[in-house]
């Protein structure tokens, strides 16, 4: 049986992560993801690469896809491009609005050779606004966002980045491939094509969650208080940390949160325990032999008392945590129904039997590197099973079967490959 997409085709023009992992995302549902790139490959081919075409990056965004190395500046790649669109159903693409133009490759353009085409961009701050023509990166859009202030971390008097996972950009991926998949169902009943757009600032806002939230009566003054503050400590060069405290928005909440939903050191290394409702931290405190006044009807989390006895409870909490190990407490807190789990390293999932039983990790073979275990599937679906079978393509891998199937001769594509318009 084949994905849910299958029969559909899409059309890859875009580079880095977020667009990259939006194509991988359909290809795993079943879709024909032809990945169009220049005849040097795209950036991402290169970067930390380690082998001639590829790097540890581009395989795990581009699986599944076929290559198509396209110089998009020539005359004849406009002709593969004509004979192309008209055969696709969606496109995904990353251009800055000149660039697109200039290389025939905009929705206006596309549109006159498919108009059930379903065109799907995305930017960094949208295409409307003062922003609209820069060009931005996860980390950028990291600090443009309050993501990085909300975050709170700080090396020598500078905010740090999130640099553990390209966070934005993964989000932004999988934006555009929802959003396709919505416009698929529409064009089903309405039989049109249309453009759709995104971006990385929007999906920096949505990870932003509850924190993006103005409510009128309770925020307002609030919040003119904070901007007033953070303008002053501006233009007195005042250092990051007291312009993070300016910001309520910014700033650590001390309460019971800071005990009940952590990370802990046991007698043999670190476990999460979180418990997110009132039941499950009673749970905990009797777990521990702990009382918490906190959690009784008219406590101030506010005043100094409430304070000490947050860092009491905190310090009565870790001293217990780590008189036993790690498995004795995940025993013991897996019998009281109280979430929690190990603090592992990337190292140690790829043979996790919780990862393995669900299909989380799969095996494909590689042209270059052998036998490679990466992300599986992260759905199941029960009529029309999701495959991850394939790597990503070498350069220029299935140029000749793509442009033959466009009509092209032998003749015509080794031509093309002398020209330099394709690889």
């Amino acid at each position: 049986m084949a994905g849910p997409l299958q029969g559909v085709t899409v059309v890859d023009f875009t580079e880095i992560i977020a667009g990259p992992l939006a194509g991988r995302l359909l290809a795993e549902m079943g879709a024909d993801v032809i990945k169009v790139e220049p005849p040097w490959g795209e950036p991402w081919r290169a970067s930390q690469k380690f082998s001639p075409t590829e790097s540890r990056g581009f395989m795990v965004y581009n699986r599944g896809k076929r290559s198509l190395p396209l110089d998009l500046t020539k005359p004849d790649a406009q002709e593969v491009l004509r004979r192309l669109i008209p055969k696709v159903d969606v496109t995904l693409a990353n251009f800055r609005p000149d660039v697109a133009a200039k290389l025939g490759v905009d929705y206006p353009t596309l549109r006159q050779l498919n108009p059930q085409l379903i065109y799907c961009e995305i930017t960094a701050y949208g295409r409307e606004g003062p922003d609209a023509h820069r060009p931005g990166y996860d980390m950028i859009l990291q600090a443009m966002s309050g993501l990085m202030a909300s975050e709170t971390k700080i090396e020598n008097g500078i905010p740090q980045q999130i640099w553990s996972s390209p966070l934005i950009d993964t989000t932004s991926g999988f934006s555009l491939a929802w959003c396709v998949c919505g416009a698929l169902y529409a064009r089903e009943r309405t039989g049109q094509g249309q453009k759709i757009e995104t971006s990385l600032l929007g999906s920096a806002l949505a990870l932003l969650g509850s924190r993006f939230l103005h409510v009128e009566n309770l925020d307002r003054d609030m919040r003119l208080r904070a901007l007033e503050d953070i303008a002053a400590k501006r233009a007195s060069s005042a250092p990051y940390d007291e312009l993070l405290a300016a910001s309520p928005g910014s700033r650590r909440q001390r309460h019971h949160a800071n005990v009940y939903y952590r990370i802990y050191m046991t007698k043999d290394g670190p476990i999460g325990v979180g418990c997110l409702s009132d039941p499950l931290r009673r749970r905990l405190l009797e777990t521990l032999d702990l009382t918490d006044p906190a959690l009784e009807s008219g406590w101030d989390p506010n005043t100094p008392e409430a304070q000490e006895n947050t860092l009491r409870l905190q310090d009565a909490a870790e001293k217990l945590f780590r008189a036993k190990t790690s498995a004795d407490w995940l025993s013991l807190l897996e019998q009281r129904g109280i979430p929690a789990g190990p603090v592992r390293f990337v190292e140690e999932l790829f043979d996790d039997p919780q990862i393995r039983a669900n299909g989380l990790v799969t095996e494909v073979e590689h042209r270059d590197a052998g036998k490679v275990k990466m992300i599986g599937p992260l759905a199941q679906f029960s009529e029309t099973p999701m495959v991850a079978d394939s790597p990503s393509p070498a350069l220029g891998e299935h140029t000749g079967e793509i442009l033959g199937a466009l009509g092209y001769s032998e003749e015509e594509i080794q031509r093309l490959k002398r020209d330099r318009v394709v690889e």
